[in-house]
């Protein structure tokens, strides 16, 4: 995403609907957030669009966030680490 890379696990891809009724593909995944990387993490998906840039399929295309969700919403624990799970819909 942008320029951070992350580790991800469990790419699908599906699509959903546009509110004009157009389909827009889903690139959904699950990465790992550390204590460490949280601030940096947390900071980019403020941002909610992203270019996504996935080199095991020859993909590179403008994103908005779908939906996300994580197991831990507090990383400023030293050792803590969270299952982040992240859908990227593709920018019309």
């Amino acid at each position: 995403m942008d320029e951070r890379r992350l580790e991800a696990t469990g790419l699908r891809e599906f699509k959903v609907a546009s509110p004009d009724g157009t389909k827009r593909r889903v690139f959904a995944f699950d990465f790992k957030v550390t204590h460490e990387d949280y601030h940096e993490v947390a900071t980019l998906l403020y941002k909610g669009a992203f270019r996504l840039r996935i080199p095991a399929i020859g993909l590179e295309c403008g994103t908005d966030i779908h939906n996300y969700s994580t197991s831990l919403d507090n990383l400023y624990e030293k050792g803590a680490v969270g299952d982040y799970h992240l859908e990227l819909a593709e920018r019309d």
